[in-house]
């Protein structure tokens, strides 16, 4: 019923497209989540993040994430489709 779910008591959890990534919401007024490399209730491994290689990417790019313009595709999980992880064994999205 929230269209951000930092607006949510209820919402605990909160998953990142562009980064592939999950994290704990931290209701404290913000947006602040705390990564999660675990799931809470069945404790599955959850998927390695492409928080880093995003940053990387941008900064190949010339683009400061915090004061450019983002291409579109990097803000959402289109920017990795076909490339391999590289922490996952060979494992492409």
């Amino acid at each position: 019923m929230h269209p951000d779910p930092h607006e949510c008591a209820d919402a605990l959890v909160t998953y990142s497209e562009r980064f592939d990534e999950y994290g704990l919401i931290i209701h404290d007024g913000g947006s602040a989540v705390s990564s999660i490399s675990f799931c809470p209730w069945c404790g599955t491994k959850l998927p390695q993040s492409w928080r880093d290689v995003w940053f990387d990417e941008i900064e190949a790019l010339g683009i400061d994430p915090w004061e450019d313009q983002v291409p579109s595709d990097f803000e959402t999980g289109a920017w990795r489709a076909g490339r391999a992880h590289p922490g996952r064994d060979g494992a492409v999205t």
